[in-house]
């Protein structure tokens, strides 16, 4: 894969990346679109864009369909020579009327990918043509301005711009932003997970992807009394722009909370903004706390038994690295020696991720890379102690060559069907154990 990046300095170039773990901007907000349900993405762009989308955004995510809407289903312009020099337009209007007439959804997305944007098509003044017809939006996601993980902020500019509307705030109605559908493979789970977790507080998430009514969930975006940001850097510039134009205040972690600590952590925080009254906070997670510790005294002799206080390195995009690597250390006493962040977060978030990955329960500072380039990661790799390697389904062959044990967490995870598995709350934090430390068991 050839990248065009700023890669930290005022001038650009272009570099090759061997494997690099996400796609481009217009594959990202395909994902999004795809992660609403019963949404329909119409590629304006070459045929080629949507059918990597099988590969590259389906089996990639824990080895996935991706729907009605998604794989070789998706409406696609499929434009070739002809369209560069004499213009894609016409061909467009043509697939977004068959397309309505086509798909029963609620929310259709024109996606523009990179030769309308070089050619100068008006995309938006065709999508206008139908905006009597169905609720139509335009997201312009040529490649080359973003990668997968980026074009996040794009989609919700098109929808706050385009779609949302002043509405009148609810009380403890929060909106969920920061897990994005497909990128983080575990997505479907966490986001069914943290809706459950603020309900036991009586907090209401809007978790917007992979809900029913899509329409109604963006339309509720408005209501929320505050926005919570799941990620060092995804959907932070949303909030910020959600709090400007509807006064909704927002607040921010590192990361989906894994286990006890970090879950206890993020309700107390929470609840704290919400006024949620702390004794009836304090009680749950006084529950949670004995229940999931008590399981964890189960697995007293694999942690302490097989290889004990071992050191571990671990690859993936932040949101999954800062959560993962902290319960790994926090609870179960595993020591980091390397880990390295694929999804190329902008510079300036980047010492507050290195600060977040640091243990707040050990006295131990993590070497912490900031790489997407597969080669360089596994040259980082050699040469090192550590018994256990967590990645994507790249490193299954790295771990087999340098022979430590090894478990996939993040993406790509072609090597694991994922639906509603996730490690978030206290008991993905058991779920993560016992995943993670099934490894080393056997033969017998």
């Amino acid at each position: 894969m050839v990248e065009k990046c700023k890669h930290g300095s005022q001038n650009e170039k272009s570099y090759v990346v061997e494997a690099p773990r996400y796609s481009c901007a217009l594959a990202g907000v395909y994902q999004l679109t795809i992660g609403l349900n019963k949404s329909v993405p119409i590629l304006h762009s070459g045929p080629g864009c949507g059918m990597v989308q099988v590969h590259g955004t389906g089996l990639a995510s824990g080895f996935n369909s991706t729907g009605d809407y998604g794989s070789t289903n998706t409406p696609c312009s499929s434009l070739v020579e002809d369209h560069v020099i004499f213009g894609g337009e016409q061909k467009l209007r043509d697939l977004v009327d068959t397309t309505l007439q086509m798909f029963n959804a609620e929310l259709f997305i024109v996606i523009s990918g990179c030769v309308p944007s070089l050619i100068g098509d008006d995309v938006n003044a065709v999508v206008e043509e139908f905006k009597d017809k169905a609720t139509i939006l335009h997201v312009d996601a040529p490649g080359f301005v973003a990668n997968s993980f980026q074009s996040y902020e794009m989609f919700f500019d098109v929808i706050i711009d385009k779609l949302l509307m002043p509405a009148k705030k609810k009380r403890n109605l929060v909106n969920i932003f920061g897990i994005a559908p497909f990128q983080h493979i575990f997505w479907k789970g966490e986001l069914h997970s943290i809706k459950n977790l603020l309900k036991s507080i009586d907090i209401e998430a809007n978790v917007i992807f992979n809900q029913n009514n899509p329409i109604e969930s963006l339309n509720n975006i408005p209501k929320a009394a505050y926005n919570i940001v799941l990620s060092p850097w995804i959907g932070r510039e949303t909030v910020k722009k959600l709090e400007k134009k509807f006064n909704t205040p927002f607040i921010t972690f590192q990361g989906p909370p894994v286990g006890s600590i970090q879950t206890s952590k993020f309700l107390r925080e929470v609840s704290e903004k919400l006024n949620i009254p702390s004794k009836k906070v304090e009680k749950f997670i006084e529950e949670e706390e004995g229940r999931v510790y008590r399981l964890m005294e189960f697995a007293a002799d694999n942690i302490i038994v097989y290889n004990p206080a071992s050191y571990f390195a671990l690859i993936a995009d932040s949101n999954t690295a800062v959560s993962i690597s902290k319960f790994i250390t926090d609870e179960l006493s595993y020591l980091p020696e390397i880990i390295i962040i694929t999804d190329e977060p902008p510079e300036e978030y980047r010492e507050d991720i290195i600060k977040s990955l640091q243990s707040d329960e050990v006295g131990y500072e993590v070497e912490v890379i900031f790489e997407n380039d597969s080669y360089k990661i596994r040259k980082n790799l050699e040469g090192r102690s550590f018994a256990t390697l967590f990645g994507s389904s790249i490193e299954s062959k790295v771990a087999e060559d340098l022979m430590v044990l090894y478990y996939p967490i993040t993406y790509p995870a072609y090597n694991r069907l994922i639906l509603g598995a996730n490690y978030l709350g206290y008991d993905g934090g058991i779920s993560f154990l016992e995943g993670a430390r099934s490894i080393n068991l056997g033969p017998l």
